[in-house]
């Protein structure tokens, strides 16, 4: 049992029988009454965002989850990924990879998230590569401008890129907000 003062973002705790990642948390102590913790909240299953106020000191339980590196091998109605020690293969829905799912490349190695022997989510590279599949054309010397243009990658996500990214480039993505990096 962790109890609030113990928070801190990405800390997994269980709540109504469901599990949660802690995305943002903050103390708050007003000069009446007693002290509380806000917190926005990831549900782990279903992907859903919720915020909860809890009292300050209030106790829950810690979720202990395991990752497993894996192997991205191909899309059909589920995600499937193979396990790289064992050779076995999982799958998962849409609904449990949410966003990491435009940044899916295959033969791509990540960790899978498992709870109670159950895989609930993925967590990706900090940085892919990827090739620009549709932009419009590149705009010769413009490399310092701040400038950006909507581009997709060859796993169907759209980035902003600078002006002088072409297709067929391969770029650099920072998986966790989206957004360009570097050409490669």
């Amino acid at each position: 049992m962790i109890s609030t003062s113990d928070f801190r973002n990405g800390l997994t705790i269980i709540y109504d029988g469901n599990i949660y990642r802690i995305i943002y948390f903050q103390h708050v102590k007003p000069g009446k009454g007693g002290a509380f913790v806000r917190t926005k909240l990831k549900d782990l299953t279903t992907g859903a965002n919720i915020e909860k106020t809890f009292r300050a000191g209030e106790k829950m339980e810690q979720a202990l989850l395991e990752t497993r590196k894996m192997q991205f091998l191909y899309k059909d109605e589920y995600y499937n990924f193979m396990d790289l020690t064992t050779y076995e293969q999982v799958q998962l829905n849409e609904e449990q990879l949410e966003e990491e799912k435009d940044y899916l490349i295959e033969n791509m190695e990540i960790s899978v998230v498992y709870y109670s022997n159950r895989p609930i989510s993925v967590e990706l590279p900090v940085f892919i590569q990827s090739k620009v599949i549709k932009t419009e054309p590149g705009v010769r010397g413009d490399t310092t401008g701040s400038a950006l243009k909507p581009a997709v990658i060859e796993t169907g996500a759209k980035v902003m890129v600078p002006l002088f990214v072409n297709n067929g480039d391969l770029i650099k993505i920072d998986t966790r907000n989206g957004e360009y990096v570097t050409r490669v």
